[in-house]
């Protein structure tokens, strides 16, 4: 994981580039990141699912608390939090 220092500099070093680059590319570039947070959600809502379906799991977790918990995992992994696509206000029972 980078230090906040590290992910600035990243950052500075995109936008430069995004800054000079054609609007072609800043396209395809939206495209990619749109593509890369379906994929995420994909996966967040598979191991939803499959933490669901765990008959290990025989606890009771609300719903407020794993909204919390991608979220936060989410901010760590790239410093910004996506939208989730989980129903609001339901319990995550097992």
């Amino acid at each position: 994981m980078k230090t906040e220092q590290q992910r600035q500099e990243t950052i500075q070093a995109i936008n430069e580039l995004l800054n000079q680059a054609y609007d072609s590319t800043l396209d395809e570039i939206l495209t990619l990141l749109e593509r890369i947070e379906t994929e995420e959600d994909e996966n967040d809502l598979k191991a939803y699912h499959t933490a669901k379906n765990d008959p290990e799991n025989q606890i009771t977790i609300p719903w407020e608390d794993i909204k919390k918990e991608i979220a936060n995992e989410k901010k760590t992994r790239r410093g910004v939090t996506l939208p989730l696509c989980y129903p609001k206000g339901k319990d995550f029972l097992h």
